[in-house]
């Protein structure tokens, strides 16, 4: 009779597990749910699956203990491009010294994975292997990756997140240059030599969109290069915002693959991936009864996802851009076409925002064009009805309020999976800011970003369990507030709170708390806890004048 009752009460719970896994709702707008952990938490994804939090070294790290990078001469150079407070990574968190206190976090957070990038002039001071290696560097990333192993955090690696030597920029314009090919290479061959023993999850390239739109077509990133006319007060040193960006990503692809195939012939012992992190948006018709604002929409894929995923995938650029880019996109050669076609065991999957598309002309003669217009695509947060995407994020008097879709994660992983042989997928960056002009109570109190997470996270496990998506990976942006590229020190992405008049003052956000009983998917107080806690405490919080707009 006792063995029969214990059946039927695991029976029971079991169907009670089922039915509570079955019935989780993940809604694309305010209010949402799913911030109640006891629903929706670590427990709903596979068992291996890694929850991490994310950073990058130049946002972190401070300029202590390293050579120049061209975030360095960029923000000294026009400080107003580095952000309206005129601040640099300088100091920052100052990570460098006080990387312990990371790792101590992330401990708290019961962080099973930690992204973090090495700073290139960090470790080669001068840009090239042959020039010196500087042992200081070594040994502080050593240490960091000693620590994270101890804590049975898995450390994934990006080798370039954005910070080139300086001195590799100055004597042959860095990506714009096929020598940047072979020196990249050694450096990554000095980092799987001296940490690949330790390190199983390799990152080429951060963002491969990023560095030749932002970088060599607007002028608004590190190093800071456009066409005479594109920054209309002149702040770009050099460049041609038509041709330079095409040049920059076909040199980051062969980089990549370069290191990508050293790493397969000289490391396979190491039993380790690689692979690149894209930046990822999904794109919805202006207008879904206009075939033109589809087709916007599919063109803009192609030349924001398939400009790199298909020589990734098959060795040659989309036959889209092909025909409007024409001569400006470079040609691979036989053997490059192979070496770039399944380069990675891996990809890293960067997710913020989706936006509506509709058709826009291609003023291909102005003196003001630019790469990204090359799409002939028109890109805004509202649609032909006048109705926002979704809940704000981020408040921005000058360029523009912009606004989030949480199930746009959900295409964009199911797009990755049908479009690109359905690879091996870790989101590498999501993540929520708030603005710098509020008080630390305010600042703590960050229930929109929980509501940012949740979302998010809820779509990710749906895509997960109805698409058979192989993601296997989330890593939140980020650890800690830092400093923002182009934003300076007026935004904050962090899970803990950062003291800027005291770097040692650290203290986990509401987000944070969260996220902790995320992973170890339990609650506070299970019985009591309210299933809208996210949007509604913050919703009273502001009738009391207690937070600013985020």
């Amino acid at each position: 009779m006792k063995l029969l009752y214990g059946l039927a009460l695991v029976f029971l719970l079991a169907a009670a597990s089922c039915k509570a896994d079955e019935e989780i709702t993940c809604e694309q707008n305010e209010p949402f749910t799913c911030g109640n952990t006891d629903i929706l938490s670590s427990k709903n994804f596979g068992k291996d699956f890694i929850f991490g939090v994310a950073s990058s070294a130049y946002q972190i790290e401070g300029g202590r203990g390293r050579g120049v990078n061209v975030w360095d001469g960029f923000s000294h150079r026009y400080p107003e491009k580095s952000g309206s407070d005129l601040k640099n990574g300088d100091t920052s968190c100052e990570s460098y010294t006080r990387w312990k206190k990371d790792v101590e976090i992330m401990g708290e957070l019961n962080a099973t994975g930690y992204r973090f990038s090495l700073a290139w002039s960090r470790i080669i001071p001068k840009g090239k292997v042959s020039r010196g290696v500087n042992q200081g560097g070594l040994d502080y990333y050593h240490s960091l990756i000693d620590a994270l192993l101890e804590k049975n955090i898995t450390p994934f690696v990006t080798l370039y997140h954005w910070d080139l030597p300086q001195t590799l920029q100055d004597e042959y314009e860095g990506f714009l240059d096929r020598q940047i090919i072979q020196d990249f290479k050694d450096y990554a061959d000095l980092c799987f030599k001296e940490f690949g023993g330790k390190v199983k999850h390799w990152i080429t390239i951060n963002q491969l969109f990023t560095v030749p739109t932002r970088g060599y077509a607007l002028g608004t990133d590190a190093p800071g290069r456009c066409s005479p006319m594109v920054d209309s007060k002149h702040r770009c040193y050099g460049g041609n915002s038509s041709t330079e960006p095409y040049i920059v990503a076909h040199n980051e692809l062969l980089a990549h693959a370069a290191v990508v195939d050293l790493y397969r012939k000289n490391y396979a012992d190491q039993k380790g991936k690689i692979g690149p992190v894209m930046i990822t948006r999904w794109f919805l018709p202006y207008d879904e009864a206009d075939p033109s604002c589809r087709e916007a929409a599919d063109r803009m894929n192609q030349f924001f996802h398939g400009w790199y995923m298909e020589p990734l995938t098959k060795g040659k650029y989309p036959d889209i851009m092909r025909k409007i880019v024409g001569s400006r996109l470079p040609n691979f050669t036989e053997a490059e076409a192979k070496l770039v076609a399944g380069s990675y065991d891996f990809l890293g999957l960067n997710y913020y925002v989706t936006q509506y598309a509709q058709p826009k002309a291609n003023p291909l003669l102005s003196e003001k064009h630019t790469a990204m217009m090359d799409a002939g695509v028109g890109l805004t947060y509202d649609n032909s009805r006048g109705e926002f995407i979704g809940p704000l994020f981020i408040e921005d008097k000058i360029a523009g309020n912009s606004y989030y879709y949480p199930k746009g994660i959900y295409y964009v992983m199911e797009y990755f999976k049908t479009q690109y042989n359905d690879p091996l997928i870790y989101v590498t960056e999501n993540g929520f800011s708030t603005p710098s002009s509020e008080n630390r109570c305010e600042a703590i109190a960050d229930y929109k970003r929980i509501d940012y997470l949740c979302s998010h996270l809820c779509f990710l496990r749906k895509v997960i369990k109805d698409r058979g998506v192989n993601v296997r990976g989330y890593f939140a942006w980020a650890l800690g507030d830092n400093y923002e590229f182009c934003k300076g020190f007026t935004v904050r992405f962090g899970l803990s709170y950062v003291n800027w008049d005291d770097l040692d003052d650290r203290n986990l956000k509401e987000s944070g708390k969260w996220y902790q009983r995320f992973i170890n998917g339990t609650s506070k107080n299970p019985t009591k806890q309210d299933f809208l806690r996210s949007s509604l405490s913050f919703l009273k919080a502001r009738r009391r004048g207690l937070l600013a707009d985020a």
